[in-house]
């Protein structure tokens, strides 16, 4: 039971990510497994309620890549290296799968109010990791001391996250990709000023 779950939760999530939340049926789900709708309503209880699991399902491999690590490193050196590293694990994710960029940011937002509210608590949820990494900067003298990490760990976000959607359409995603990871990188340990 646990495998056709799975399976439907899988299927469900390609065919949101290629052809969109309100262009994909559960007919469509259940004819891409040869199933039909009884066997789909058995796991889920519509086609919102396997989209809530899609998005949890997205949080989760982001997740996993943020919170990979540890905000521990003691050097400039390995921080600068941590932080690079972390931005290219999300770009690479959000590249090894086109589907995660297209439903979590064109298709999720605006279709149900709770899931709104869900995608916020990621998305501040995400600002807690990075916001680990920016008080570890801080204490080891990385960073400014009155620096506002809550702040700041949601607008890092907010680039990375405009980073990846520009990336998926560049003409050379690997040129882009590097182009983001240093901009943030740099940013955030030199600022802007000259």
């Amino acid at each position: 039971m646990e495998q056709r779950r799975e399976d439907i939760l899988a299927t469900a999530y390609r065919l949101f990510g290629e052809r969109g939340y309100h262009d994909t049926n559960i007919s469509d789900i259940a004819d891409a497994l040869k199933i039909g709708h009884g066997t789909f309503y058995r796991y889920y209880q519509n086609k919102l309620d396997i989209f809530v699991q899609v998005i949890d399902l997205v949080v989760a491999k982001i997740a996993g890549v943020v919170a990979a690590e540890e905000p521990a490193t003691r050097t400039l050196a390995d921080y600068r290296a941590q932080l690079e590293r972390i931005g290219e694990r999300l770009f690479d994710l959000f590249a090894a799968d086109q589907h995660l960029a297209q439903i979590l940011f064109y298709e999720a937002p605006g279709i149900d109010r709770a899931l709104d509210q869900k995608i916020r608590a990621a998305i501040d949820l995400f600002a807690s990791f990075t916001e680990r990494y920016l008080v570890n900067g801080k204490k080891r003298g990385f960073l400014r001391r009155d620096l506002d990490t809550s702040v700041t760990a949601l607008a890092i976000n907010a680039m990375i996250f405009e980073g990846v959607r520009r990336v998926q359409a560049a003409p050379s995603q690997r040129r882009a990709k590097d182009q983001w990871v240093r901009a943030v990188t740099q940013l955030l340990l030199q600022g802007m000023a000259a």
